[in-house]
């Protein structure tokens, strides 16, 4: 007899892009011509600095264990980097060096919340949080966003969080935001500060994308007064310095914060290697031109794909504030073919043409916020992402197709209309 799993294990969901990561692989193996825009890496190569300093430091022998809080040398590299591009005041003992920044969401839930607290999470919504925050037995509140409002979180539902539950600890906040591009304002942010200063709430700032905003710079809830104390930022040199594959993030907060995700890094993952932090630090401190000409071939295909896909029938797209993903409405299409957008993202993966395909994610993969929505990323070359457009534009218009998919996934038929606000 195999020992029962539990009821968290069995509740969990996997991330959506890798499930389709996974069956856009599985059909290119098998002969199909796929423009993968699903998965949010990088198509870049790592700076050359980096690469360098991370092979050197292998032959220097830097391959033991190190402090789980960092190497010295790493996060004094990332304070001098954090104070100098967002505005900061911090020295390297208000940093921790981590296996990119997703696992930040899970020691931030350790270190603050306990059973039934509430969680504020802005949606649609990165998939992990939702694990993370029930991990702990925690309640995630959620505050929808809107195209009306560039995807910028609301201060009324954080005034209305903070007032209305029964127990606010915490809240998640992502920007530039995944899925949609958003990206909060100063003011909003200095707004978000006045509402939970002083409050027992801690605010968990996920921003990997915080090089990537395309008008005006980059601002950061660390940057509001008194915010240290409350707010732990992850950061990740997956994105802007193009090495998802060395695992290597960091988190800024407080020294009694950094205190306690230290002790929680090494019961859970010991250290990071210390020659990926070596390659970080070069990084940060040789290769941010590299970094600045990548950027700039984002922001070009960004708007590239936006152009695009607004002179498709039935899509509308709002041009991102950040990020290399555009989330455009395809809820017009999906109401006048009876499907979800979900169905319709695989119906463009499997079901629209038998030798192309385009992977794409539903909105629904970022939760119900995110219903009539796709994410598409720009990780592809330019030609590509132009092919991708004009085969989304002919495979909407392929109504048999699209009704022999539903009658073998009948699943994706959508069961109302979608808003087209």
């Amino acid at each position: 007899m195999s020992p029962s799993f539990t009821r968290f294990s069995l509740s969990v969901q996997p991330e959506g892009a890798f499930t389709v990561l996974a069956a856009a692989r599985q059909l290119a193996a098998a002969g199909k011509d796929v423009i993968e825009l699903e998965i949010g890496d990088s198509p870049y190569a790592s700076p050359e600095g980096a690469v360098e300093a991370g092979i050197q430091a292998i032959r220097d022998g830097r391959t033991s264990y190190g402090p789980s809080v960092g190497l010295s040398e790493f996060r004094a590299a990332v304070a001098d980097y954090v104070n100098e591009e967002h505005g900061f005041s911090v020295e390297a003992e208000h940093v921790i060096a981590g296996p990119g920044a997703k696992t930040f969401e899970q020691l931030f839930c350790e270190a603050f919340l306990e059973a039934d607290d509430g969680v504020l999470v802005f949606s649609p919504h990165f998939p992990t949080y939702a694990a993370n925050i029930a991990r702990r037995g925690a309640r995630m509140v959620l505050s929808s966003l809107r195209a009306a409002d560039a995807f910028r979180p609301s201060l009324d539902d954080v005034r209305r969080f903070l007032e209305e539950d029964a127990r606010p600890k915490a809240i998640f906040l992502n920007s530039p935001h995944n899925p949609t591009g958003g990206v909060a304002t100063e003011a909003d942010l200095a707004g978000l500060a006045d509402l939970v200063r002083g409050r027992d709430v801690a605010v968990f700032s996920d921003e990997p994308y915080d090089c990537m905003v395309w008008a005006g710079r980059h601002h950061s809830l660390l940057a509001q007064p008194g915010m240290l104390e409350q707010t732990v930022a992850a950061y990740t040199f997956s994105k802007s310095f193009s090495m998802s594959g060395w695992r290597l993030g960091y988190a800024v907060s407080s020294l009694e914060n950094i205190a306690v995700l230290d002790l929680l890094t090494n019961t859970a993952l010991s250290c990071v290697p210390p020659f990926t932090q070596i390659a970080g630090a070069a990084a940060l401190w040789h290769d941010r031109a590299y970094r600045d000409a990548r950027i700039q071939d984002f922001q070009r295909k960004v708007e590239l794909l936006v152009t695009g896909l607004n002179g498709v029938d039935g899509i509308t797209c709002l041009m991102p504030g950040g990020t290399f993903y555009v989330f455009p409405s395809v809820a017009a299409i999906c109401n006048r073919v009876g499907i979800t957008s979900h169905g319709l993202a695989m119906y463009l993966l499997e079901g629209a043409d038998d030798q192309v395909g385009v992977a794409c994610l539903g909105g629904e993969c970022f939760g119900e916020a995110g219903a009539g929505f796709l994410r598409l990323s720009c990780a592809q070359p330019d030609e590509r992402l132009t092919a991708a457009v004009s085969f989304i534009a002919e495979a909407s218009t392929r109504t048999p197709r699209i009704e022999s998919y539903l009658d073998a996934y009948p699943e994706f038929r959508s069961a109302e209309l979608y808003s087209l606000d």
